[in-house]
């Protein structure tokens, strides 16, 4: 009897795990089915609170705002799981366009350029633009602008409309920069007399910044905030199903409380700067100095795989160069000539948004960092470890030839060890070089020292205080690098 009991129980228990498995792989593939697609990734800029921006508190990475609440809202009434990375605003459309995402949310207004080349669901959020000036300036109307210097994010609608603006209301001078708080930090330093950011943004700076003031511009057209996707993307119809469903019930209009209304992404205290100075105040940065402090790892892991990969690939270069092979020198040559002759931001750029539409492989922001500076610097480094292989006396491989040493084993046991004696400081310079420009990675996304002091910045309505800091490790780490180099170099010259 007893083991009936138990044969039934065992029966019991696997129905109820077979019904659960079953019913959840329905479920999974119901979530599926609906998109196609199990997990979704959206791409953003995180610095333009209250949309989207870093909770940086206690170091945390964790990427908050109005958008994000709203694609979790779409991924959990969809039943997809939601993947986020990150880009400048400027590089949010090519990223659709190179698949490397399904769906931009960042504030992005479809306007009929955008709409030629991208997708649009309908608007989820009207905003107006500002004119952000100096306190007193009285800049109220498009038409006070005449004769002023006016900035704008470039890439953003306001830039759009600024031109738009310009060509109506003659002696205006547009500047773009990539940020909103470079913007707002050229109207303080007097580089630009104003510049036109929306509503909800420019109000956490006014907040944050007494010495400045916003007015609405009056507008009759419609504008407003609403998801991109890729042309032609079957993703737009349920997102806009759902949208509708959130604006019905009042879902999105309880996330404009809570985000808007009370200024939540403001998390700094306004201060009154200092009349006739500079105002620096390194206390509104203190809770957030773990963040910006966890972008040191990812910087000198960074470093230290493209100076690695570099030396190899630049070794094989200059190998490839002193040969003697004629084929060889000039594929050597023609591609030191190239990556020597080009921008690296723009080698940087090609590499993170070109591979996955030649290759099919989606390449991470980190990885593609590493390749381009490998391949940048090898460039580089070839000339420098072919200048040193060539100031080896010629007498050390004439005695290890004479001696039937082969030629790769030479190199590789007598000439390459001298030569890289002999060019320690070169590549220690190149390390630095490599160092300080990984803060370029910080446009495609890579959160290192920059990016992180930018972030803090971008949450705090602040400027210099996170990016001084940022200067500080910088300095901080290259001259333990140079230290440690001098070390080294000591020690080899006294083993000599």
């Amino acid at each position: 009897m007893k083991k009936k009991k138990a044969w039934l129980l065992t029966i019991l228990v696997v129905a109820v795990v077979g019904i659960s498995i079953i019913t959840g792989h329905s479920n999974s593939l119901k979530a599926v089915s609906s998109l196609g697609k199990d997990t979704l990734t959206m791409i953003t800029s995180p610095d333009y609170p209250p949309y989207e921006f870093y909770d940086t508190k206690g170091g945390d990475r964790q990427i908050v705002g109005f958008d994000i609440d709203i694609a979790k809202t779409l991924a959990e009434k969809l039943g997809f799981k939601l993947q986020i990375m990150e880009s400048d605003f400027n590089g949010l459309i090519p990223a659709l366009q190179a698949n490397r995402a399904d769906f931009v949310m960042a504030g992005m207004t479809p306007t009929p350029e955008r709409q030629k080349n991208i997708d649009f669901s309908i608007i989820y959020y009207e905003a107006k633009d500002t004119i952000v000036a100096p306190k007193g300036s009285n800049l109220k109307q498009p038409q006070d602008l005449l004769g002023k210097k006016l900035g704008v994010q470039l890439g953003t609608i306001q830039e759009q409309n600024a031109r738009k603006i310009s060509q109506k209301v003659a002696g205006i001078q547009l500047k773009q920069l990539n940020k909103v708080p470079e913007v707002v930090q050229e109207i303080k330093s007097g580089r630009i007399d104003a510049a036109i950011v929306e509503d909800t943004v420019a109000k956490g700076f006014a907040q944050a910044n007494p010495d400045l003031e916003f007015n609405t511009i009056p507008s009759e057209e419609a504008s407003g905030s609403a998801i991109a996707f890729p042309k032609g993307s079957s993703f737009v119809e349920p997102f806009n199903k759902v949208l509708q469903q959130m604006k019905d019930d009042g879902t999105l209009a309880k996330l404009v409380t809570k985000w808007f209304s009370q200024n939540t992404a403001a998390n700094s205290v306004s201060s009154t700067p200092a009349k006739g100075g500079l105002n620096l105040d390194f206390t509104r940065i203190l809770p957030d100095i773990p963040f910006i402090l966890r972008g040191i790892p990812l910087t000198l892991l960074f470093t230290l795989l493209s100076v690695t990969l570099g030396l190899i690939w630049g070794t094989i270069l200059s190998l490839l160069k002193i040969l003697g092979i004629k084929p060889l020198t000039w594929v050597a040559n023609a591609y030191t000539s190239v990556f020597r002759g080009t921008p690296l931001l723009l080698q940087l750029a090609l590499v993170y948004y070109a591979t996955p539409q030649l290759t099919g492989y989606d390449i991470s922001a980190l990885e593609a960092g590493v390749l381009t500076f490998t391949l940048n610097s090898g460039a580089y480094m070839s000339e420098t470890i072919r200048g040193g292989i060539q100031a080896v006396d010629k007498g050390q491989s004439e005695a290890a030839m004479s001696m039937g040493v082969p030629y790769w084993l030479m190199m590789w046991d007598v000439i390459l060890p001298q030569a890289l004696k002999n060019i320690l400081p070169a590549l220690v310079n190149e390390t630095i070089g490599l160092l300080k420009d990984s803060a370029l990675v910080s446009t495609i996304g890579v959160v290192e020292i920059l990016r992180s002091a930018q972030i803090v910045g971008a949450n705090k309505y602040i400027y210099f205080e996170p990016l001084l800091f940022a200067g500080l490790i910088y300095y901080v780490l290259v001259m333990g690098m140079t230290l440690g180099a001098s070390a080294l170099e000591k020690r080899l010259r006294e083993s000599e």
